[in-house]
């Protein structure tokens, strides 16, 4: 039975009830313009207000501190806060990984970001680095935990295979992978063997099966084309269009919601989908116009996703049965996209986004989706086992 009690994010908790080892340290803190409190109030200026003296500096991830950079590999530059005069270190630019002298510049990395349950969304990579990083140079990380917005119960996917481990899946983990930020974390440091200083301001009132819309909490866009929370729940299956030359809704007001493209028939694709392929949702059908990207200014015909059952749907099941339809009725307008994708510059995209070749030989060759997860069941499983020795709620 779900509780009504009000959840209170890492952020927050850590304003209430500052741990002693905080006090006269050099902090950091990693976030973009979607890091606040349910007040909407920044969580920079949160840890300037609670430790005078002590932000020393900004990092930011993938798109820039203020989510303006719209794709992969565009990358940010350095920058000073315009707020508080404090240097920002890009995270994706130059490097990808803090140096040294950016740690030099501190004692504690905070880290506030919104994720979104979804292993080819880059904070997790960019966390990574940071707990590399620190394990190198005697520093320590902490995660000021948030929701996971597809929620914490289900898991979904095929592991990363290890000659496809990139920016997008430095780890052999599943698409969904139903963990909070910081669980991500203690899976990564403490499973995957980086062993630094780590810890976790964990959240006040948040319970597995919370989806975004159960938090109460307003929604702040961590992405540009992540603008609601219903993107986010579409987001582990409707990232592979990235992959192909299907629009996956970029230059519209719908990203990932939307998906098409000028060849498509969709009378034809829903012939081909047994309703127990798609739970959880419907496809309605509809022509958009991209403003920029793929197909920019052309009519795509195509789906908005529509999901009416949260517990129910399965993302990454849903795009899978999709883009093997498309595959197969328009095996001469369909292709996939052509390296580069995250700083990977042989390897199909597709594949790193997938995080396996057999995944997308086996659509090809009409493997039916449903005896393709029965294929990855067991080491799905395995994951399982290992992230419940994670869990903070």
């Amino acid at each position: 039975m779900q509780s009504n009690k009000k959840v209170m994010l890492g952020i927050e908790e850590l304003a209430a009830n500052p741990p002693k080892w905080l006090a006269g340290k050099k902090l950091g803190l990693l976030a973009n313009q979607a890091s606040t409190d349910r007040s909407l109030r920044h969580s920079r200026d949160i840890i300037l207000s609670a430790f005078p003296g002590q932000l020393t500096c900004l990092f930011t991830p993938q798109h820039g501190f203020f989510c303006e950079k719209q794709d992969n590999m565009i990358e940010s530059g350095h920058m000073q806060d315009p707020v508080s005069g404090l240097p920002v270190f890009s995270l994706y630019g130059e490097t990808r990984k803090p140096t040294r002298s950016m740690y030099d510049h501190l004692d504690i990395l905070l880290v506030d970001l919104i994720d979104v349950g979804t292993r080819v969304y880059t904070f997790m990579s960019t966390l990574t680095y940071c707990l590399e990083a620190a394990a190198e140079w005697g520093k320590k990380v902490v995660v000021l935990d948030r929701p996971n917005p597809v929620g914490g119960e289900h898991i979904e996917g095929n592991l990363v295979d290890d000659e496809l481990c990139s920016f997008v899946g430095l780890y052999p983990i599943p698409m969904r992978h139903g963990l909070t930020f910081g669980e991500l974390g203690l899976l990564f440091n403490d499973h995957f063997g980086i062993n630094a200083d780590y810890d976790v301001i964990a959240m006040q009132g948040w319970q597995r099966n919370m989806t975004f819309s159960k938090t109460d909490l307003p929604w702040l866009f961590p992405s540009p084309n992540m603008p609601t929370a219903d993107s986010a729940m579409v987001y582990p299956g409707q990232v592979i269009w990235e992959g192909t030359n299907i629009s996956e809704g970029r230059g519209t007001t719908l990203p990932f919601e939307l998906f098409g493209a000028p060849f498509l028939k969709t009378r034809e694709i829903t012939k081909r989908l047994a309703p127990e392929i798609l739970p959880g949702c419907v496809l309605r059908s509809l022509v958009f116009q991209p403003t920029s990207n793929k197909w920019a200014n052309e009519n795509c015909t195509g789906f908005q996703i529509h999901v009416t059952d949260p517990s129910m749907f399965r993302p990454y099941r849903t795009s899978l049965a999709l883009l093997q339809s498309i595959m197969t009725l328009y095996p001469n307008d369909f292709s996939l996209k052509q390296p580069p994708y995250e700083y990977e510059f042989e390897k199909l995209p597709l594949d790193l986004i997938l995080g396996s070749r057999q995944v997308r030989e086996d659509l090809a060759a009409g493997v039916n989706v449903l005896e393709l997860e029965k294929s990855w069941q067991k080491d799905l499983q395995g994951f399982d086992k290992i992230r419940r020795n994670f869990f903070l709620y």
